[in-house]
Order: structure tokens, then sequence, then C-alpha cells
């Protein structure tokens, strides 16, 4: 029953928070906010952090793997 709880209580609070990720439009454009708008972050590229990002994970990979293999000789 307590997990019965918890987890009507967990699926409820995803849908009273689910509105609050919705983005604002500027009311005082004549369009409601659709149109050529650059994105909120300027339009940053985002290239060289995602090669660094997966650049260590294979680093981090290659280290744990590098580990199984030693410990079972």
């Amino acid at each position: 029953m307590k997990k019965k709880i918890i987890y009507a209580l967990a699926v409820l609070l995803m849908i009273i928070t689910a509105p609050t990720y919705a983005q604002l439009t500027d009311p005082g454009e004549p369009d409601g906010g659709v149109g050529d708008h650059d994105p909120v972050g300027g339009g940053a590229p985002i290239g060289s952090g995602l090669a660094l990002v997966i650049g260590l994970g294979l680093a981090y990979g290659t280290k744990k793997t590098y580990q199984v293999t030693k410990e079972e000789e």
C-alpha cells in the first residue's frame, strides 16, 4: 500500500510541475512570440563541448576496461 501511495504522489508531482517547463512568449508581439528569434543561449556552438564530453567518456571507458582486464589476470 505504501508503494502505491509513493507512486501516486510521484506521478501527481510530475503532472503538476510539467507546465512549468513551458517557455512563455512575449505578449507584445503581434504573432504571439513566434518568428525569427535567436535561441536563449544566443546560438552558441556546442560542438567543442560535445567533443570534450565524448573524449572524456572514451577515456573513462578505456580506463575501466583496462582495470577490469588487469584484475582478471
